[in-house]
């Protein structure tokens, strides 16, 4: 249980995100770190020692929410060190052009199907698709304005001919500043909905894989390097800062593999 100051510095840790613009998320995994730091009563490095056992991911989240709290909150310098080993790298799962196919083909709903194209074929995130709004849309110039992306860094991507179609037949009596992706009852679709949609669209398409609304948007720049598109482009697309964070693709492209499986 906090105590009226520890509560203090809570209230002031989330003021101090909202000021940043942090995500929700981000938000969410600080305050939960902090909440438990203050009721322990230990010190820094002792509370970092407990998260030895658990894995990379925890302890870097555990000590960028330490050290973000003592600069902001208690503006004092954070003198802990932990050597942050990198991650691991994760290859992202992927589908084939053929599966992704399936997949949209197995839906009949159309806001549904047009989920799951917008996932793959625009290569938006989860809550890049929840916010998109009608005026979003430059269906002259074929072009789609992100204007909600992650740190809030708009960019541009394509618009697909095969969602061009499927959103001009629902874009009758819409007013622009509307959401696209509101329910028959008007409720906004949330995440839970969204991967609800492609976990069971996925079970009836018959793909084993593990499929979340994430592998369309790694299926969507995999298929783009294989097809010989420049990492640069596609880092743009995607919204990446870095293109560090692009090239993990090119360890699942099999454009090149394909070419040294033809040398034997």
């Amino acid at each position: 249980m906090l105590n009226c100051e520890q509560d203090a510095q809570i209230q002031k840790l989330k003021e101090e995100i909202k000021l940043r613009k942090y995500s929700s998320e981000t938000a969410k995994v600080y305050v939960n770190i902090m909440a438990k730091f203050l009721e322990s009563g230990k010190e820094p490095r002792q509370f970092l020692l407990e998260q030895a056992d658990k894995s990379r991911s925890t302890m870097r989240g555990v000590y960028f929410a330490l050290r973000f709290f003592y600069k902001t909150v208690l503006n004092k310098r954070f003198s802990e060190t932990i050597p942050l080993a990198k991650k691991n790298i994760q290859l992202p799962g992927v589908l084939s052009k053929e599966e992704v196919m399936n997949l949209i083909h197995a839906v009949k709903n159309e806001k549904h199907k047009l989920v799951l194209s917008l996932l793959y074929y625009a290569g938006l995130r989860l809550s890049e698709v929840i916010n998109l709004r009608w005026k979003d849309l430059d269906f002259g110039r074929g072009l789609i304005h992100v204007k909600l992306a992650k740190g809030e860094h708009e960019r541009v991507v394509f618009l697909h001919d095969n969602v061009a179609g499927m959103l001009k037949r629902l874009n009758e009596g819409n007013e622009p500043h509307t959401q696209i992706l509101i329910s028959e009852r008007g409720n906004k679709y949330n995440k839970r909905t969204i991967q609800l949609i492609v976990k069971h669209t996925a079970r009836k398409a018959g793909i084993k894989k593990d499929v979340h609304p994430h592998t369309l948007r790694h299926s969507f720049a995999t298929h783009l390097l294989e097809g010989g598109a420049d990492i640069r482009y596609i880092q743009q697309l995607l919204g990446h800062k870095n293109l560090q964070t692009t090239q993990i693709y090119t360890h699942i492209a099999n454009r090149d593999i394909k070419k040294l499986a033809n040398l034997l």
